[in-house]
């Protein structure tokens, strides 16, 4: 069989959707508002975003009436998704906050690490089981021309002060058995892996528990500004807040003033079924680190508590920001990535693929969370996360409350919270360009040539798609 016959047959009987949201202990759904509320805080959407946001919230005020609606169920979008590779970053890693904010890297580096920190902290304190595993983050050079690239990251690793170690091929390869893998780098501390799904789920009982109200399927439909508040309207019943915290991440990119910076990204992911012990045995990987790759169309990898494989990182965009999941399930989509896969893990290329899903991440020119403000700042909106963002989230949410609330802190007075990422041109313009850098980004490794001007064109508009 040749390369795509491999795919084809590791694909047969996948099912299309995530492996995460198959797991055992899935909470029954809440139900719907049927009534009219008041509230003093509303927070539109119920991922990790909105999650952390209600739990910040009662944690700092107990007696503040908090109330969530979630247009499906809670974590049905990204935060049901994603890798869930732990990181200290807020601003999609360490060189992409270096690009936007170098003044302000010394604290957002802090704020980082305690973001980490606290996070680990409340869901032990919070007793929530999610799988959670401390083998740190390692960056794999694919081939030699890779090694420059982790070269110029550990500089960085280490200016900051973590504790990160390079690797040449021999230690890699000691490491993880990849025929792909030159070098590494290996950041041991405060990063990891979750089972995202049973982190929202533990996060949705943590804030049933300390009072807050969530309504699922339960659409926003409008918001006005009025005397009494802002008035949010659902299928069957209304909100009324002084103060609405939008967490809604890529699924509100149809709405005019966001859709201009922020763009629905389309990420696919394939999961294996459990590995024997010999497979294991022929892929190493003992230390069980979440792993990102150098290709230009990057590739993200990590073990699950059964020792599945899942593999991810393949893009897409349909037109008009699209964000229905539907659209991807068949092979066909999948196919490049499993290619990529069992390179990779050769020995792997007998496993079959259980899950294959994708669904939309919100990308911005910043690649990380910003603030846009509506109904004279009552209404704010956080999002613009498309990768490590099930730690950032909870940063990114207690900032947004804490502009929501006129707090000045550390992080709301910094560049970051009270800027804007660029524009992004309409369509027709932005699928067409979409569907020339994904073709670009697929293939730029072997071909080059024009690719390698189109993506540094996409560049300088200020989304950094070259390693």
């Amino acid at each position: 069989m040749n390369s795509q016959q491999k795919a084809r047959q590791a694909l047969s009987t996948a099912k299309f959707g995530s492996f995460w949201l198959d797991a055992e202990g899935k909470p029954p759904e809440l139900p719907a508002l049927t009534e009219e509320l008041r509230t003093d805080l509303l927070i539109v959407g119920a991922g990790f975003t909105g999650l952390w946001a209600a739990i910040h919230a009662k944690e700092a005020q107990p007696d503040r009436n908090v109330v969530i609606i979630e247009a499906d169920s809670i974590a049905i979008g990204a935060s049901g998704r994603p890798a869930a590779i732990l990181s200290t970053s807020v601003m999609h890693g360490m060189e992409n906050a270096q690009r936007l904010f170098p003044n302000d890297m010394d604290v957002l580096e802090e704020l980082g690490k305690e973001n980490l920190d606290g996070f680990k902290d409340a869901i032990e304190r919070y007793k929530i089981d999610c799988d959670l595993e401390w083998g740190g983050e390692l960056t794999v050079a694919v081939g030699e021309q890779g090694i420059p690239d982790i070269e110029s990251e550990y500089q960085l690793y280490k200016k900051y002060g973590h504790d990160a170690h390079l690797l040449n091929k021999d230690e890699i390869q000691k490491e993880i058995h990849s025929p792909l893998f030159h070098g590494g780098l290996w950041s041991k501390k405060r990063s990891g892996t979750v089972h995202p799904a049973k982190l929202a789920w533990g996060l949705k009982r943590t804030a049933l528990n300390l009072g807050v109200k969530i309504f699922e399927n339960t659409p926003m439909q409008s918001n006005t500004k009025t005397q009494e508040g802002i008035v949010v309207t659902t299928p069957n019943g209304t909100v009324t807040a002084p103060k609405v915290l939008l967490a809604t991440n890529a699924f509100k990119s149809c709405n005019k003033k966001i859709h201009k910076r922020v763009s629905a990204i389309r990420d696919r992911i394939v999961m294996t079924e459990p590995l024997s012990a010999e497979q294991m045995k022929s892929i190493g990987w003992e230390n069980r680190q979440g792993i990102y790759d150098t290709r230009t169309q990057l590739n993200y990898m990590r073990l699950t508590a059964d020792n599945r494989v899942l593999f991810g990182g393949r893009l897409n965009y349909f037109f008009n920001n699209n964000t229905d999941q539907k659209l991807d399930n068949s092979i066909d989509p999948f196919i490049m990535l499993v290619e990529n896969f069992h390179k990779t893990f050769p020995s792997l290329e007998t496993v079959q693929i259980s899950h294959a899903w994708s669904g939309p991440i919100a990308l911005t020119t910043r690649m990380a969370v910003h603030y846009q403000r509506y109904h004279n700042g009552d209404m704010i909106y956080a999002g613009g996360y498309s990768g490590f963002g099930v730690t950032a989230t909870r940063f990114g949410a207690k900032v947004g409350l804490d502009i929501l609330d006129g707090k000045e802190t550390k992080a709301s007075k910094l560049t970051f919270a009270n800027t804007l990422p660029s524009y992004i041109p309409p369509e027709p313009f932005r699928w067409i360009g979409a569907k020339v850098t994904m073709y670009a980004l697929d293939t730029v490794d072997q071909k080059g040539g024009w690719r390698k001007t189109w993506l540094k064109m996409v560049e300088k508009m200020g989304f950094p798609v070259m390693q």
